[in-house]
């Protein structure tokens, strides 16, 4: 069953979605506003780990930049990056049209 909830924020929509993605997971909500989306998801365990005081938890957190026309790791094309030069003679057909 999915369970959702829309509020209008200063002209904007808050919606909060749970039941439909991340169905393994103990707790699962797709929060929207506006253009930005977000997953979240807990799982918890059914043992109760014995001499801890506190709430283990670990965040995971991965932003794509591949949507945006970032890619990670400094790729970059030859012919957009116009402080690099290029060696004569690699793009023999190319060479022609950007001038």
């Amino acid at each position: 069953m999915v369970y959702r909830k829309e509020v209008d924020l200063g002209g904007t929509t808050l919606s909060i979605e749970m039941g439909r993605l991340a169905k393994q997971a103990d707790g699962a909500a797709l929060v929207r506003l506006g253009d930005t989306v977000v997953l979240v998801a807990a799982c918890a365990s059914d043992q109760v780990r014995e001499g801890i005081d506190f709430l283990p938890l670990t965040v995971d957190y991965r932003e794509k930049f591949y949507a945006a026309g970032k890619i990670p790791g400094g790729f970059f094309s030859l012919g957009r990056c116009s402080r690099l030069k290029k060696p004569p003679g690699i793009f023999p057909a190319a060479e022609n049209f950007s001038r």
